[in-house]
Parts: structure tokens; sequence; C-alpha cells
């Protein structure tokens, strides 16, 4: 049974092959998800160079590129999601207090 308070989030992160800024996107997203969303969030990898048809569902035009699919609405971040506090603005996510 799932509660009506916790959130889940499904976060699409494009990339093209494993490229030194694919790499620590995903290395930095794993981060913040683990310190600020820990259990409640679910990452998928899309690889544009395998399934290059899957950029035009979420409108990719340049990558690395992460997409908060949920909660709606869709918000979408580019780069190597190296500035912490940018992603977390960006995807709507209040930060844990350490």
């Amino acid at each position: 049974m799932i509660m009506e308070d916790e959130k889940k989030w499904e976060l699409r992160l494009y990339v093209a092959g494993e490229t030194e800024k694919s790499i620590k996107a995903l290395v930095n997203l794993k981060k913040y998800c683990e310190e600020h969303l820990k259990g409640q969030y679910r990452i998928e990898v899309i690889d544009l160079l395998e399934k290059p048809q899957l950029a035009e569902g979420d409108q990719i035009l340049a990558i690395p590129t992460l997409v908060r699919k949920v909660p709606e609405p869709i918000r979408k971040i580019i780069g190597d999601l190296s500035n912490e506090e940018k992603v977390l603005v960006g995807l709507d996510i209040t930060p844990v207090n350490t």
C-alpha cells in the first residue's frame, strides 16, 4: 500500500554513449536522489546511440538531458548536473536538511 503523501519520482536521463559528461550526469543524479529522494525514485537511462527514436517523445535537443516524468509537470535539465542547487530547483525537490 502506497501512502498518499509519498511521492514517487520517475526520472529519465538521455545520454549518447558513455561519454565523460553522460557518466558525470548519472553519478550526480544518483547522488542527489540518494540524498533527497531516498527510496522514492526510479532512474531510467536512455542511450540515444542505441535507441535514437526515443529522443522525439520527450523532444530531446541536447544531451545529456534529464527529464522528470513524475510528478507532473514534466521538467527538463540539460547538462552534466554538476550544480546541485540548480538541479534541485529545476526538479522542484525540497532539499533534505543535513
